[in-house]
């Protein structure tokens, strides 16, 4: 089967919570960062906020996933390289892929005692979303997990940053970059988070290495990458390299990056609610857009658009027929 977008990220089934600044503060964590903590931490915080019986909602995601879930939602034919475990959340994260019209191997034939990944996201009244990610089997990606037909007969090769946290997931991302060593199929990376990619920056540079023709990231993670104090200074730097790097800067909308030139476009006038998704749903915007042949601008005004819809939303997901009304704007950019 051909492809449009074939992904590598995390499975992880999320629960997102509405908290206060003080919450954060009185568990330990960076409000608007990505944490990642074991089985009992992460237990031991779910605890706090049923307590506090804090609105939540839940449903299976994962940064690639959610990205995923947008362009297939729009028409595209996308497949899902990720792992979960044999249990109810693996099933459920499963059946969930099926339903959103994307393609997934299914479980690993190695079976190991972990569980199926979790993320708590917890969401303030700014709309900053803080993640507390347990990634369970999810960390221990194989070259079993890898399905190099589907790759090879993408597209897109869309790579999450988070897949640079254990030695097993980023060995799984250099496996499938030395396999398109020679295949004509276009190279994504999502940046992430600013404090993965300050942690584990010889893996981003070892990914950017191999060729990758599309950089995506928010201001603060193209600072990081970067490795420049402000974004002027990082646009510089993105300027000098070969490939399209597309920056997100919140509500006054997106940078994009091409051939030495920078082109800004203007965001959605919205009333923000919530942030977690919006990175991810403009990325799949944005692919999706431009596997149609629209110039990129055009990709950045509709995902621009297409992001907004999410924040105006509480989860990082829109319903179905959400994604339809977003994909009929299409042709007004």
């Amino acid at each position: 089967m051909k492809y449009d977008i074939c992904a590598l990220g995390n499975a992880l089934v999320d629960t997102q919570y509405m908290v206060s600044h003080e919450f954060l503060a009185s568990v330990g964590l960076e409000a608007d960062q990505m944490t990642l903590v074991s089985a009992d931490e992460q237990n031991e915080i779910t605890k706090k906020l049923e307590d506090l019986d804090a609105e939540s909602v839940s449903d299976c995601g994962g940064s690639a996933t959610n990205s995923l879930v947008a362009s297939s939602s729009y028409g595209a034919e996308c497949h899902h390289v990720c792992r979960v475990s044999k249990d109810d959340d693996g099933m459920r994260y499963l059946d969930s892929l099926k339903n959103a019209g994307v393609y997934h191997k299914g479980y690993s034939e190695e079976q190991l005692d972990l569980p199926t990944g979790k993320c708590l996201i917890l969401v303030t009244p700014d709309a900053k979303r803080t993640m507390v990610s347990m990634l369970g089997v999810s960390a221990c990606m194989s070259s079993l997990d890898l399905d190099l037909e589907a790759i090879a007969n993408s597209k897109i090769f869309y790579i999450e940053g988070y897949m640079v946290t254990s030695d097993e997931n980023f060995n799984a991302v250099i496996t499938v970059l030395e396999f398109l060593k020679d295949k004509e199929i276009l190279k994504a990376l999502s940046l992430s988070d600013p404090g993965i990619v300050n942690g584990f920056r010889d893996k981003f540079e070892q990914i950017e290495s191999y060729g990758i023709d599309m950089v995506f990231g928010n201001d603060d993670e193209a600072k990081a990458f970067s490795g420049k104090d402000n974004l002027d200074d990082a646009i510089k730097f993105l300027k000098e390299k070969p490939f399209t790097s597309v920056i997100t800067t919140g509500a006054k909308g997106s940078i994009v990056v091409a051939d030495g030139n920078e082109d800004y476009v203007s965001g959605e006038q919205i009333q923000p609610v919530d942030t977690n998704g919006a990175g991810d749903m403009f990325a799949g915007s944005f692919m999706y857009a431009y596997l149609q042949g629209m110039p990129l601008t055009s990709c950045a005004k509709f995902s621009n658009y297409a992001a907004s819809k999410v924040v105006e939303t509480f989860g990082p997901r829109l319903s179905m027929d959400g994604y339809i009304k977003v994909k009929n704007n299409i042709q007004k950019y």
